[in-house]
């Protein structure tokens, strides 16, 4: 059995605005044991970064955790000091950030950037974090190495710059590395290989993975398990497997229907209608009942809580609840009949 090394649970994070509170966590939980992919899929401003924010405790004012816990190996860092935390990133949990076209200092040479994270976590002295520095590049497909620590951030390709990101979140071998929206900005041959490094590295390193995307065809092959989110909420969780063939929530259907295909030339895409609920005034409902060619009336009045489905699987929506009962006894329905699509 591998060892639990993350446990988030009924975590909670608001942005406390001028115009009111947004609650761009609400309420969620999950776990992540050791050598283990989990992916968090969701549309821009489902909560995924918020979420990996949260646990590395680096979210933005006016951004604070109201409720909740987030333990690492036991210890819930929501109670740990500034100072702790910075014993906790980088050398515990490392990220790597979606745009490695600002994620790096433009004034820093990449060598001294990397070295920076080996000399503050390790007893490394600058030669040997120089030399450790040049390993890193090599590991993560950078040719002349000991030339590139020498460069600055304007003077590689995007693909190299991201490599770059990784080498530094891999300088003190984490437990957990949480990789945002990697492949952002990167054309399609590059991604290709950046998710296959970090598919690499995970399997050689042994360590676990919590991979954020808006796109499920990005991560399909390489987790254990896949989250997903919409509007701060959880709205399904099970295998890739379970996710990609057999959804039981119709955001995730969506989702699936929106990834482009070789199709037929008279089959279109077919995109998620409507646009994304506004987290300032959230609905007493679903979250995604707006947007839902099945919503009932209880979708419009009553948050969904999750519905176990099948093994390790379970999805937060009415319909499933509407669905068993139906099995169970035919004459009865929950809510409403699903309204048409306008």
């Amino acid at each position: 059995m591998s060892e639990r090394l993350l446990e988030v649970k009924h975590l909670q994070t608001s942005f406390f605005t001028d115009s009111g509170e947004v609650k761009a966590v609400n309420d969620i939980s999950f776990n992540l044991d050791a050598g283990k992919v989990l992916g968090i899929v969701g549309e821009s401003g489902s909560g995924k970064s918020v979420s990996a924010y949260s646990v590395m405790q680096i979210l933005d004012y006016p951004g604070r955790i109201k409720g909740g816990s987030i333990l690492l190996k036991g210890k819930d860092l929501t109670t740990f000091t500034s100072k702790e935390m910075e014993d906790i990133r980088g050398e515990r949990i490392s990220i790597i950030f979606q745009d490695p076209m600002t994620s790096l200092n433009p004034v820093f040479t990449i060598g001294n950037q990397i070295r920076e994270s080996i000399l503050l976590h390790t007893d490394r002295n600058k030669e040997e974090a120089n030399k450790r520095a040049i390993e890193l590049l090599d590991l993560v497909g950078i040719n002349e190495p000991a030339r590139r620590v020498k460069q600055y951030p304007y003077e590689l390709s995007g693909g190299m710059r991201q490599r770059v990101m990784i080498a530094m979140a891999l300088a003190c071998e984490p437990d957990i590395l949480i990789a945002d929206e990697p492949t952002t900005a990167l054309d399609v041959t590059i991604q290709g290989q950046i998710l296959e490094l970090i598919q690499d590295l995970q399997q050689e390193m042994g360590m676990a993975v919590i991979m954020i995307t808006h796109d499920l065809g990005v991560i399909a092959s390489m987790c254990d398990e896949i989250i997903v989110m919409y509007a701060g909420t959880i709205c399904e969780r099970g295998s890739a497997d379970d996710i990609f063939y057999n959804p039981h929530h119709e955001y995730t259907k969506g989702l699936i229907r929106s990834i482009p295909t070789l199709r037929k030339e008279d089959e279109r895409l077919v995109p998620i209608p409507g646009s994304p609920v506004d987290l300032l005034n959230m609905p007493p409902g679903c979250a995604f009942a707006a947007r839902c060619p099945q919503a009932m009336e209880i979708c419009l009045e009553e948050r969904p809580g999750e519905i176990v489905v099948g093994p390790g699987h379970s999805a937060a929506c009415w319909m499933n609840v509407k669905r068993f009962m139906e099995m169970s006894d035919p004459t009865r329905s929950v809510g409403a009949t699903a309204r048409k699509e306008s």
